[in-house]
């Protein structure tokens, strides 16, 4: 298995740490892989990171949603005839609290994105190191492919699901149904947010386009929560499943 203590090289026979964190060797061969300038670190505390920043996530868009939901009600009773200054402020709450919102999704969102990164690119490294040769991509698409238009529609997904088949057990596959599912719900909310926005942009003046601007948005804030809620998953899962394969060490004679 590998060593308890600095995670880069195997354990000595009948201990739970490496020849050099025993002192018996300086140049102990490392556990996994032939790729130069690699070793394993563990991802547990990244991925712990950033599961709960994408809680956060939830969280925001949770909010976001009531306060669309509030929107839709007061500009509903508005598009319906009623009138008075009770209705007016229901409508201006439900902006102010839309405004609100719309920061508490930002900022959760860039702290997220920021841990995420370094969480996926840590196990990419990962990957790399229990198998070298299973990537279609290279390691730099890991963060790019993310930003560059066009390809980050599918290049984030493939490097995952390389980083997966590498991350399973030894002489094992596992579905793929999370990582897919996943991806389809987040490209559902990308989608839905750029109609959604779009929506408020060009619907600004009268009380029904803006009710079914908040409609929109609430399609788009529940897509969101979904492909979050899975994205946890995902990370929690693969965090784990990296974890287990260092801790068995390398493969088994024969394959």
């Amino acid at each position: 298995m590998i060593c308890a203590r600095c995670h880069h090289f195997a354990a000595a026979p009948g201990a739970t740490l490496c020849h050099r964190c025993l002192g018996d060797s300086p140049e102990p061969a490392p556990v996994f892989g032939s790729t130069p300038g690699l070793w394993l670190r563990s991802p547990v505390g990244l991925g712990w990171a950033a599961a709960v920043l994408l809680g956060t996530v939830v969280a925001a868009d949770l909010f976001a949603l009531w306060a669309d939901f509030l929107q839709y009600d007061a500009t509903g009773a508005l598009a319906e005839g009623e009138t008075g200054a009770a209705a007016f402020r229901r409508a201006d709450r439900a902006d102010e609290l839309l405004t609100v919102a719309a920061g508490a999704q930002a900022v959760s969102l860039v702290a997220c994105v920021i841990v995420y990164l370094c969480w996926f690119q840590r196990v990419r490294a990962n990957a790399q190191v229990f198998d070298p040769l299973g990537h279609r991509k290279s390691p730099g698409w890991a963060i790019g492919g993310w930003f560059v238009p066009v390809v980050n529609l599918w290049y984030p997904r493939r490097i995952t699901l390389d980083i997966w088949d590498a991350s399973s057990p030894w002489g094992t596959t596992r579905s793929h149904t999370l990582v897919n599912t996943w991806w389809a719900l987040w490209l559902a909310s990308l989608f839905a947010d750029r109609v959604g926005t779009t929506g408020y942009a060009d619907d600004t003046e009268g009380a029904a386009q803006v009710r079914d601007g908040a409609l929109r948005m609430m399609l788009s804030d529940s897509l969101d929560i979904a492909a979050a809620v899975l994205a946890i998953a995902l990370v929690l899962r693969l965090t784990r499943m990296q974890h287990e394969k260092a801790m068995a060490g390398t493969a088994p004679a024969g394959l």
